[in-house]
């Protein structure tokens, strides 16, 4: 199977003369992008995108709204980065900065996903849930509510500037501009309460830093999603190089089916069928495209994989009494068995779907274990190292560190602290209502203490000079936990 590349603008028929572009492009000239007007399809894969959508949109446009209690003193938002006391939140999950690797297991555990599904179906990942698709496909709709179906944009782009036009094409820009606007308005309650940013945003008191993203997130979207749409997928982004490593024979890819269609050519009505393939050349999947590619032309890389062509070429088959499916999913190593008279089995389960199989269920172990396991108390020690040590008037040897406690809990707790691996050492805690080296932390919170270690003179001459090693135990007062942190006691030379 032959892969070629094209640029969407080869393919709008109807806007200019192909042989005119090569002409062009075989005398070095720069041949300026045609602007892709694709049909509004109807089928199956159209409903399904159409529903995928909806529940995308709504998703990323409602999640802010939904309020998850926690507790007093704590934010109800059910998915919140807060960014103010460095948390994310997301329903029943809280990550502390010192969690970052939970969010690093996410993002490594959503590439293997998209490793495998691309090993299994090719792009549907961008032909279905990419962000770009889905805005794309919202802006091509609301062009389409506005300006009509193609055919009636390829008109009104030729038509001379009349109030008609300027209305049609303010109305989109519009509609465009606001829909980028409730998608960066959108983005920014992520890091916000959403109903207290909202309404600062809507009177003007809302903070610099809102207003800049905002206006950030409304800008690229409306260019990537209204202006430059496939040329995104094209030219910007990595992914469409990247999956070809990752497809093979066996991949689920959208195809033509070559072998049936072939030779194809225009059929009248009550003709025979017979010495000619089913392809009837009426280009309904090439102006179905959002990409303006021609699926019969074998693989692409500007192919998302969306599938609308499938639908358009089905619509037709059913038209002239031929089998659907011309265009389907289908594999390169079915497509060269069906070429011979044969039949490949599908081989969902081989070598690298299984190598991506073993690696999710790794990663995910991994994350499982680390998330029941976690420690609901984080302890950090930082010895002095000005001075290192300070000798006592009694010849005793204090040195000073700083203990932070952080209480992950929703709740206050007491911690006894104490140390071990010193002989004879004492422990001291500055400031008042610390008796028995017992600190209260209070709910969600890190609170900072100094410690003061002493070790009496006639101990000192049995340690390390380089560094005697002990360890800091914090112990929850109530469940009795014990948390261990090494440290180093420091001595002067002998």
């Amino acid at each position: 199977m032959n892969v070629t590349t094209h640029k969407p603008s080869d393919f709008v028929v109807e806007t200019h003369d192909v042989k005119a572009v090569n002409r062009k492009e075989d005398r070095g000239s720069y041949v300026s992008r045609q602007i892709i007007h694709p049909k509004r399809g109807r089928g199956f894969f159209r409903t399904v995108k159409w529903w995928l959508m909806a529940i995308t949109l709504g998703i990323y446009y409602l999640i802010p709204w939904v309020r998850w209690e926690r507790g007093p003193d704590l934010p109800n938002q059910a998915v919140l980065l807060d960014m103010t006391n460095m948390r994310f939140f997301m329903f029943g999950l809280e990550i502390w900065p010192q969690e970052f690797y939970f969010i690093t297991g996410l993002l490594v555990l959503a590439t293997l996903v998209l490793f495998l599904l691309t090993s299994l179906w090719g792009r549907v990942w961008c032909g279905y849930f990419c962000p770009q698709t889905v805005w794309t496909d919202l802006m091509i709709a609301v062009e389409r509510f506005w300006q009509g179906d193609r055919n009636a944009r390829l008109r009104l782009d030729k038509a001379p500037w009349s109030f008609d036009k300027i209305y049609k094409k303010s109305a989109t820009h519009l509609t465009w501009l606001l829909i980028a606007l409730a998608t960066g308005g959108a983005f920014v309650f992520y890091f916000a309460d959403a109903p207290t940013i909202s309404y600062q945003l809507i009177t003007g008191t809302a903070s610099y830093e809102a207003y800049s993203f905002v206006a950030l997130l409304t800008g690229t979207t409306y260019l990537l999603g209204g202006i430059a749409r496939e040329q995104v997928c094209i030219y910007m982004c990595p992914w469409p190089r990247i999956q070809g490593a990752m497809v093979d024979h066996d991949t689920y890819l959208v195809s033509y089916r070559d072998y049936r269609g072939e030779p194809r050519g225009a059929h009248k009505k009550n003709e025979s069928w017979e010495g000619r393939g089913d392809c009837v050349n009426c280009k309904a999947c090439v102006v179905v495209c959002p990409m303006g590619i021609d699926i019969r032309d074998g693989a692409q890389l500007e192919c998302i994989a969306c599938a609308l062509c499938i639908d358009a070429c089905n619509d037709i088959m059913s038209k002239v009494g031929r089998p659907a499916n011309l265009i389907a999913y289908d594999t390169i190593a079915n497509q060269e068995a069906a070429a011979k008279g044969k039949t490949a089995m599908p081989k969902l389960l081989r070598p690298r779907t299984l190598v991506y199989l073993a690696l999710i269920a790794l990663v995910g172990g991994i994350m499982l274990y680390a998330l029941n396991n976690r420690s609901m108390l984080e302890a950090n020690v930082q010895a002095d190292r000005n001075p290192y040590y300070v000798r006592l008037s009694n010849g005793d040897i204090r040195n000073g560190f700083t203990l932070k406690i952080l209480n992950k809990l929703h709740e206050p707790r007491r911690f006894e602290v104490t140390v071990e691996g010193l002989t004879g050492a004492t422990l001291k805690l500055a400031g008042a209502n610390r008796s028995n080296n017992i600190v209260e932390v209070p709910t969600d919170v890190m609170n900072e203490f100094r410690a003061f270690v002493v070790v009496p003179k006639d101990v000192v001459p049995t340690m390390n000079e380089n560094g005697h090693p002990f360890k800091f135990l914090v112990r929850d007062v109530e469940t009795g936990r014990i948390t261990r942190r090494l440290s180093t006691f420091r001595i002067p030379p002998k």
